[in-house]
């Protein structure tokens, strides 16, 4: 496409985005509700979760205590954001209980150094399997569908002496930029509640954002952990692929290495995510040099401002501003011109979304996810006569993915692959074991609910990073003129974790940390 036509594309793009904003907010602003502020007396909750952990230990805490604060938070929060799909509240209460008892007949040191989070409350995406709690994954047909056993993940959390508390809505199928389903309905962002908290962790993000959950595990195959991060002004790191163990997740009944999905964390404290990713990587952990001590100076920085792909929308103005403040206050930083920022682009990133589709195929549970319906292989056709007439019980998106699937061209396997493989050695190559990349998290701030139907694509600043399978970390960067959050992303090379979570720690010293959607009384 030569320029001019590029040009007048982007600028018509941007048009009719500015124009769906506006016609969507015609509804959706009169139905914003407020989020109720927090209680003096529940102002712990909005302390990190190691910090909590800590105060436990030292008995100057009761674990009780800060699970009913959690619980009694939830109550005053839920009914406005709708963010919890199910809860153990009186199981939680008496575990909290046994850890209270527990920790006052002593605790020797090395007992509690396995358990780093002893007595912290979690919740959790419905999508992970918690014994005797709904496992639906948002799927009308697996609606009294229980969990018989915990995934991997819980089992670590609960090892490292966390709590769970609940289990949270979901996009149905996790496939979606919002989080809706017909078994539970929609969730809603606590900064606008007629915008998405995005998906498939939006609900873990509405929670944390209102200071209702204090850990939140999340999972990310296509921005899943980051883009809700994003939405709703938090940390959210993804740690590299592979190294988390997913048996229990979705419908995975056993761990798989080779994949595009990590386990990961909202948080709205830096310093949680590195030894919560340390508890649910486990024996993989020290792949990841989470404990490498790095100094900002010693980091080559790159920066990307948009992307070339012409299925993603024009990054707005406010989302530009903040990356340039980024790279200013980097710049400053700097003692030498050979660590300066410096932009980085790679024509792979002109395919941000067809790149991650054909990754998606080579995922192990991708037939399961696209194509059941419980009984038989579904027909997005048919199932889309069928949503026009009232009689599926599937949400229209995810008939919309079926469809695409089994009706679109196909990705060319060796083009994708060739392309991909140029895009990670490059990259690779520039960023090495002290380089990270600044890039967009996404077009635009949370957009409004139903309006990614006409803006399906948007995810695919995630996305690539997980077709690439690199790490990188979500990072808020206060809010724009409509009080909605911005924010970047953090991408460093596989293993490269620290660097991440290094850069996302001096950010947030920057630039003010999270922001969170509630005031305290």
């Amino acid at each position: 496409m030569g320029n001019i036509w590029r040009a007048l594309y982007i600028y018509t793009r941007l048009a009719f985005d500015l124009a769906v904003d506006f016609f969507f907010s015609l509804y959706w602003d009169r139905r914003k509700k407020p989020i109720p502020d927090l209680d003096k007396k529940h102002a712990i909750l909005t302390e990190s979760a190691v910090t909590l952990a800590k105060k436990i230990r030292q008995k100057e805490l009761k674990s009780e205590d800060l699970v009913r604060a959690v619980i009694e938070r939830i109550k005053e929060v839920n009914p406005m954001i709708n963010a919890v799909a199910a809860d153990r509240y009186e199981a939680a209460i008496y575990e909290a209980k046994e850890v209270d008892a527990l920790i006052a007949s002593g605790i020797s040191e090395e007992e509690a150094s396995k358990k780093p989070f002893l007595g912290v409350p979690f919740t959790s995406k419905e999508s992970q399997a918690v014994k005797g709690l709904p496992f639906t994954l948002g799927l009308w047909w697996r609606r009294k569908e229980v969990a018989t056993e915990d995934s991997e993940a819980i089992v670590r959390l609960k090892a490292a002496g966390a709590i769970v508390v609940a289990a949270t809505n979901l996009p149905e199928l996790l496939v979606w930029q919002e989080t809706r389903n017909p078994v539970y309905g929609m969730s809603r962002n606590p900064h606008h509640t007629g915008r998405s908290p995005g998906g498939s962790s939006g609900a873990e993000a509405a929670l944390s954002a209102t200071c209702a959950s204090v850990v939140s595990l999340c999972s990310d195959l296509g921005g899943s952990t980051r883009m809700p991060a994003f939405y709703c002004g938090l940390f959210g790191h993804h740690v590299t692929p592979g190294n988390t163990n997913s048996r229990g997740v979705c419908f995975r009944k056993a761990d798989v290495e080779d994949t595009m999905l990590s386990l990961g964390f909202i948080s709205k404290h830096v310093e949680d995510l590195a030894p919560l990713s340390k508890v649910i990587a486990g024996d993989k952990a020290d792949k990841l040099k989470l404990d490498k001590v790095v100094d900002i100076k010693d980091i080559k920085f790159y920066y990307m401002e948009t992307s070339k792909d012409l299925m993603v929308s024009t990054i707005r103005a406010d989302l530009r501003g903040a990356m340039k403040r980024v790279i200013t206050r980097i710049s400053q930083e700097t003692t030498s011109s050979d660590k300066a920022p410096e932009p980085y682009y790679h024509r792979g990133f002109d395919h941000m979304y067809n790149l991650w589709k054909y990754w998606m195929t080579k995922e192990a549970d991708y037939k399961s996810i696209l194509n059941t319906n419980g009984t038989n292989d579904a027909n997005g056709l048919i199932e889309l006569a069928k949503k026009v007439v009232g009689l599926s019980h599937n949400c229209l998106f995810t008939i919309v993915r079926l469809i695409e699937d089994q009706y679109l061209p196909k990705i060319d396997s060796e083009w994708a692959e060739k392309i991909s493989k140029e895009l990670k050695d490059d990259l690779f190559s520039k960023l090495g074991d002290n380089g990270v990349l600044l890039m967009p998290s996404g077009p635009q701030p949370a957009p409004y609910h139903y309006s990614c139907f006409l803006r399906p694509y948007n995810f695919a600043y995630w996305g690539i990073v997980n077709a690439l399978k690199c790490p990188a970390t979500q990072v808020p960067l206060g809010v724009n003129s409509q009080g909605l959050p911005l924010g970047i992303q953090v991408v460093a090379a596989p293993y490269n974790d620290a660097l991440c979570l290094t850069v996302a720690k001096y950010l947030e010293k920057e630039f003010g940390g999270a922001v969170r959607a509630c005031k305290i009384k």
